[in-house]
């Protein structure tokens, strides 16, 4: 009887239809080619000098200053990030039938979600870092005193706990073309087509879970909860943006991060 159950409960695990591997395959391929140096991180990352972002009047408990030197080693490397996102969102097929201005509205909403996605499962528990764009490895207090503040913490637990999941390169895919395809962003017009496209993916997505028989009991849910803890962390940083626009000189913010984040429904 027992056995029965199992073979009916695997019979309901439906996994990819021949449609869906060719849709993760697109997905995956344009993940690994616009992800800094791939699966060599951590041979080719540089550690931010400890000195960096420690600086004790901004960790003060009342002080909320943002270290500016920490700041301006971050926004060196924002540029090529946002860069990296907006071609992983061109290559997807999907997207690119989607008018200008949706474009633009669902690349806004996402960029920080999938950024920090991508830096989260880079977390490093032996050096307690995470590698930003592939290539700089900070500590907590580094990324929280040059701008993010609490949101570094937000993006640290979420490394930390994703950790634990060993996602691959395919998953971590899917998690950014569900993040992108957000139906929900303010002044969408294609809402019906956007929210269909993201059904597309979620369906391939769970199927791929199916394939990969993870052995974490409730695997799928939990990892959809991630989502919304990244739409949480791009909704902190919105607000974190208008507090970075009053304590850093505007000559430090590049054009193209003035232009993703200024403007976001806070």
């Amino acid at each position: 009887r027992r056995k029965e159950e199992m073979i009916k409960t695997l019979q309901q695990r439906p996994e990819p239809s021949s449609e869906e591997w060719e849709l993760i395959r697109i997905v995956t391929e344009a993940h690994r080619s616009t992800n800094a140096q791939g699966s060599h991180w951590k041979q080719r990352r540089k550690f931010l000098p400890e000195d960096i972002g420690q600086n004790p009047m901004a960790s003060m408990p009342d002080s909320d200053k943002v270290d500016l030197e920490a700041f301006s080693e971050f926004t060196k490397i924002i540029t090529p990030a946002i860069t990296r996102v907006v071609d992983f969102a061109k290559k997807l097929p999907m997207f690119s039938e989607l008018p200008c201005e949706d474009q633009i509205i669902l690349l806004k909403g996402c960029c920080m979600e999938i950024m920090s996605l991508r830096a989260a499962v880079r977390y490093d528990p032996d050096s307690e870092t995470l590698t930003l764009s592939g290539e700089m490895a900070v500590k907590r207090e580094q990324l929280k005193n040059g701008g993010l503040g609490v949101v570094s913490d937000a993006i640290f637990d979420l490394g930390r706990s994703l950790s634990a999941f060993n996602l691959d390169d395919t998953e971590v895919a899917l998690l950014q073309a569900v993040l992108l395809m957000s139906s929900d962003r303010t002044g969408l017009i294609c809402t019906d087509k956007i929210e269909k496209c993201q059904e597309t993916y979620l369906l391939a997505f769970e199927h791929y879970i199916n394939h990969r028989k993870h052995n974490i009991p409730h695997f799928w849910p939990k990892l959809l909860m991630k989502v919304t803890d990244l739409r949480m962390i791009g909704a902190c940083h919105a607000s974190r943006f208008l507090h970075m626009k009053v304590e850093c000189p505007t000559e430090l913010f590049p054009p193209l991060f003035l232009e993703v984040f200024e403007d976001q429904e806070v």
